[in-house]
């Protein structure tokens, strides 16, 4: 494996990261939060004309024919910078479905979509689903040449905006049956879809979304009836990594902000730093943000290579994000004392976000058994 980043990597991040120094500080995403919704659309602008929306994309769908590690490297400067817009749900996860779709469903929705024209979604989570896609109860019957979709998708995020949603569904089967689930692409208006909307506790935006008789057309399925477990999880894995890349941004964040502020921070006229118990801490926070970034990096060129065991390695850094964010996000909060807890203060922000990212396509605890699962298969 090559861990170093080439040429073209190196000048993204540098992009990356001289648009959030320069165009994203705490005060404006603080604003695009309460004000915007979580997408104000001259950053979206920008991120298109930058061509950052296209990035996952081939050449011959209108993209560049980026990979999972220039992804990467995008979403872990954006995640140094708290950046709240939805490149994850609508580029990596609705975009994935996409690009894994026909040449017809590419071609109606790619072009709007890395033009910036177009949202997506996921809708893959289930209130009783415990984060397992063989779980899925949501059902779609064939009916008249199409299919009729019922049920409800729970915290589906960018969900209360999007344009083309895509939805895991049963079409055969029962609920633990890992066979018998497909994929489809649904028309954000199309009529029996109700969208309740709600924030994630990092403020980001999510929807709960009913589905009573959603009429959808053939077209609509992605890949092959009754095979789409195999093509969510692939699109499930991209999420991950991305979540991966955008939480070790945030970590270095919490990781380095810490430190420095424990160089001028004075107790009994001392700088805290210079005390050996909080330096042992700093010194623990430190190293486990360096195992979540050394195992980012595994897991991604893993599944970019197709390795026999990338799916473990993915399972794994989930895992370890969220024991990892936990520990280094607590740490944070009390090194910084009483100000750590205040809504001003960045730190917090930064730990929502981790909390919010632990969440998504299960937790630690679900991770680790499902990766102790594949390991023991």
């Amino acid at each position: 494996m090559d861990f170093s980043l080439n040429d073209d990597q190196k000048q993204l991040r540098d992009s990356v990261a001289k648009f959030v120094k320069g165009s994203y500080d705490f005060e404006k995403r603080r604003h695009i939060v309460k004000k915007d919704g979580g997408l104000n659309a001259d950053v979206w602008g920008q991120f298109a004309e930058l061509g950052w929306l296209m990035l996952p994309f081939a050449e011959e769908d209108g993209g560049i024919g980026g990979t999972v590690v220039d992804t990467m490297v995008l979403l872990e400067e954006l995640g140094r910078g708290l950046v709240v817009e939805p490149y994850i749900p609508t580029v990596v996860l609705a975009g994935g479905l996409i690009k894994r779709g026909s040449t017809e469903q590419k071609a109606k929705h790619l072009e709007a979509l890395v033009s910036g024209q177009l949202q997506g979604a996921f809708a893959v989570s289930e209130y009783e689903q415990a984060f397992d896609l063989a779980n899925t109860a949501f059902k779609a019957e064939a009916k008249d040449g199409g299919y009729v979709l019922n049920g409800t998708k729970s915290v589906v995020l960018n969900g209360d905006r999007a344009d083309v949603i895509g939805v895991v569904a049963r079409t055969s089967g029962n609920p633990g049956d890992k066979d018998g689930l497909s994929v489809f692409l649904v028309d954000g208006t199309a009529a029996g879809l109700t969208r309740k909307a709600h924030r994630v506790v990092d403020g980001s935006n999510a929807a709960e979304l009913r589905f009573d008789n959603v009429k959808v057309g053939s077209d609509a399925l992605v890949g092959e009836l009754g095979k789409g477990a195999a093509i969510a999880q692939a699109v499930i894995n991209e999420g991950i990594l991305a979540l991966g890349a955008e939480a070790t941004g945030l970590l270095s964040v919490l990781v380095y902000t810490t430190v420095e502020y424990a160089k001028t921070r004075k107790q009994f006229g001392v700088a805290i730093g210079n005390f050996q118990a909080l330096q042992h801490r700093m010194a623990d926070m430190f190293m486990a943000y360096e195992q979540v970034r050394s195992l980012l990096m595994c897991a991604t060129l893993k599944v970019n290579e197709e390795h026999d065991d990338a799916q473990q390695a993915v399972y794994a850094l989930k895992s370890l994000i969220g024991r990892a964010g936990r520990h280094i996000g607590q740490e944070a909060v009390q090194l910084h004392g009483g100000m750590g807890m205040t809504d001003e203060l960045h730190i917090g922000h930064y730990f929502k976000r981790i909390t919010a990212i632990d969440a998504l396509f299960g937790n630690a605890d679900q991770n680790t058994r499902a990766f102790g699962e594949v390991y023991a298969a």
